[in-house]
């Protein structure tokens, strides 16, 4: 499995950030490795309400193509934590995204893991130090993002 966590501090208040990175939409903009990221539907209480069974359509570059991935909120407790999954006949991403105050503003930790099936296994240690460089640059992004 790779796996890259980071935590960063945001001016936002813990509902903002939180609101925020909920709504896998933004992906786009703080994740360079995102070109795309499209909610699907209007969500599980309509009125563009983000929540369990929320679906984000994304357009990854990883390991030099493009990806699809549909990635669904499969635990929500707002406005304090959110995991979203997507999986592949491959892998299964899963991205676990948890808030909490910090002073005026709040600390934002963000934990993806990447889980491969079948011989694609044996490229775990090769597909951690990718996910790693692609880590750090989301990470950059969302440091931008969260602090406006």
């Amino acid at each position: 499995m790779a796996r890259y966590q980071t935590t960063v501090l945001s001016t936002l208040t813990p509902a903002d950030a939180f609101g925020y990175m909920a709504d896998f939409t933004h992906a786009a903009e703080w994740d360079p490795s995102v070109s795309s990221a499209v909610r699907e539907g209007d969500g599980p209480a309509g009125l563009g309400s983000v929540g369990l069974g929320t679906a984000f359509d994304l357009v990854a570059r990883f390991a030099g193509r493009d990806v699809k991935l549909r990635y669904e909120i499969v635990g929500h407790s707002p406005p304090r934590s959110v995991t979203l999954e997507a999986k592949q006949p491959s892998f299964t991403s899963r991205d676990t995204i948890t808030v909490s105050p910090d002073g005026e503003g709040s600390s934002v930790h963000y934990d993806a893991a990447l889980t491969f099936r079948g011989v694609g296994r044996i490229f775990d240690p090769v597909m951690q130090l990718l996910f790693n460089r692609l880590g750090r640059n989301a990470a950059a992004g969302l440091r931008r993002t969260l602090n406006p």
